[in-house]
């Protein structure tokens, strides 16, 4: 992998702006509460499978769903190489692109944890966002990006480790079962934070061992815009994606550590971290080396360059808003389907919408960023 990208090129690669987009297309679909529309389907085992695969893992376990955060905090990652040598080719100066990345951080942080605001009306000071927690992944990935391959790498092992550790270890009367809900590390940090007794049971130390994922992503866009041929870089990317299931479901098979996303145990990481990276292999592969889905990734591109609005835009509750407005229609239209039928085409009518939105914005050359 590249240890100096100012020094190589920076031409944009377009499997990674179609997994960004992809991702977001995927949140904007759950938005639109459709996939707990699907889940409500019955007498149909392929249905039903899909739509559990579309909610999050109970506890113990892993479903697709649980990978959206970490495919979001790794493309952060793997775009971050490009955005910086981009900048310094346009004469920015270190002094100015920290200061970005700084005010960037920020302002992650405060969207992240306004959003918890908004719906009782009052402030609530919960972390749990994927926005809050990367802006600590973030800017810790863009203070060690200079540093080499090994360095970043062994970083990310190091944090996991402790995490681990420190969930097993650390003296907390009454939260010394790691791996139970509400009796863990995560569980006492997030009742100290937000005040109350039983807080939420997705932890907001996940920040730190899903430093990985973003670091991990800032690797691998170090690689492909290395001068290494095309063919090494996929071999690199296959072996980092397939060590990672197999370190992440081992730990958890051997019953060292289980795979719990809701508090991203290390088993997590790794598991979830070796099936982004695949991801982005096959996405690499099919897209920039084969040619074979370019013009197919256009409208999931579209999304991905206004990725942080429009996820602000449904978390504000744009996406009911949305629905509200094309109920009347569909009730309207598909009366005679049932309740379920209208629901559905009400979501996909509000997600297509709101695709149109981003649309919108890409035809005009809109692109709002922090």
């Amino acid at each position: 992998m590249a240890k100096n990208p100012d020094s190589v090129m920076a031409e944009r690669i377009t499997s990674v702006d179609f997994f960004r987009g992809f991702t977001m297309f995927l949140l904007i679909g759950e938005s639109t509460r459709l996939y707990s529309h699907i889940r409500s389907i019955e007498n149909s085992s392929i249905i039903q499978f899909i739509g559990e695969q579309l909610e999050h893992h109970e506890w113990n376990g892993l479903h697709f769903w649980d990978l959206i955060q970490p495919f979001f905090m790794f493309i952060v990652g793997v775009a971050l190489p490009f955005a910086v040598a981009n900048r310094t080719k346009k004469g920015d100066s270190g002094k100015t692109i920290m200061h970005h990345a700084f005010k960037r951080s920020f302002l992650l942080l405060f969207f992240g944890w306004a959003v918890y605001c908004i719906e009782p009306g009052e402030i609530v000071f919960r972390l749990q966002d994927v926005l809050a927690q990367l802006s600590v992944t973030y800017l810790v990935a863009f203070l060690i990006m200079k540093k080499s391959f090994s360095f970043q790498l062994i970083f990310t092992l190091v944090v996991l480790l402790l995490t681990d550790l420190t969930y097993r270890f650390f003296p907390i009367e009454g939260f010394n079962h790691p791996w139970v809900a509400y009796e863990n590390l995560g569980a006492w940090v997030n009742n100290k934070i937000e005040g109350v007794d039983k807080a939420s049971i997705w932890a907001t130390l996940n920040a730190i061992p899903t430093i990985a994922h973003t670091v991990w992503g800032v690797l691998c866009g170090q690689l492909l815009m290395s001068a290494r041929p095309v063919r090494k870089k996929i071999q690199i990317m296959l072996m980092a994606g397939l060590a990672g299931l197999l370190i992440g479901y081992s730990l958890d098979f051997l019953n060292v550590t289980p795979i719990i996303k809701k508090i991203a145990t290390s088993s997590f990481v790794f598991a979830s971290g070796g099936w982004t990276i695949l991801a982005l292999c096959f996405f690499y592969w099919l897209i920039d080396v084969k040619k074979l889905f370019a013009k197919g990734s256009k409208p999931f591109i579209v999304v991905g360059m206004n990725s942080i609005f429009i996820y602000l835009f449904f978390e504000i509750g744009g996406a009911s808003l949305v629905s509200k407005i094309f109920v009347p229609f569909t009730k309207a239209l598909f009366f005679w389907g049932g309740d379920l039928t209208v629901n559905i085409m009400t979501s996909l009518t509000a997600w297509a919408s709101m695709w149109y939105i981003c649309y919108w914005l890409y035809k005009n050359r809109i692109f709002i960023k922090i």
